[in-house]
């Protein structure tokens, strides 16, 4: 079987849930102001202890379903202060976030296929989905290059639609 035949399970990647950036310590709040002056406005703020250690800033542009995710860390321990790091003190692109039906499904299809998958299992993510990473050279034949973020949001009820997260 090949790596498209074995992905037809996944329940779906529905769209881009959202682009995740990188911000120097201490510099969220400039960063939020920046992008509310492009016309986006904050929906979610959060706190994401456990393994990931970052201040999230959630942002969404009109009403359509794609984000962008500013992640500033919380110290350094945090994944995002040693990407930081490793990008010479600049922010930058942390990862990309896909949508899905099931986190689950996604994950065992994946696996499956040889997808070479951060986590042990799809875990609790911020705003109540449930999300597991992809490695950035998980296909020796084919390397993304950056970090993919499988999302499954059980508050959204419809292909499409943003949660709604109320205000900040």
């Amino acid at each position: 079987m090949t790596t498209h035949e074995s992905l037809k399970d996944i329940p779906g990647i529905k769209f881009v849930d959202h682009v995740a950036i990188a911000v120097k310590q201490g510099d969220l709040e400039n960063q939020v102001k920046a992008y509310e002056m492009l016309g986006f406005r904050a929906i979610h703020r959060e706190e994401v202890l456990g393994t990931d250690q970052v201040r999230e800033a959630l942002l969404q542009i009109g009403d359509g379903p794609n984000l962008i995710q500013l992640l500033e860390p919380l110290g350094p321990d945090s994944p995002v202060h040693k990407m930081i790091d490793k990008n010479g003190g600049r922010g930058g692109l942390a990862h990309l976030a896909f949508r899905v039906d099931s986190a689950q499904q996604a994950f065992d299809a994946m696996k499956a296929a040889g997808f070479q998958l951060i986590d042990k299992a799809p875990r609790p993510g911020s705003r109540g989905t449930t999300v597991f990473f992809v490695h950035p050279k998980s296909r020796d034949d084919n390397p993304f290059g950056f970090l993919i973020e499988i999302v499954e949001d059980p508050a959204a009820t419809k292909q499409g639609e943003v949660a709604n997260f109320g205000s900040t």
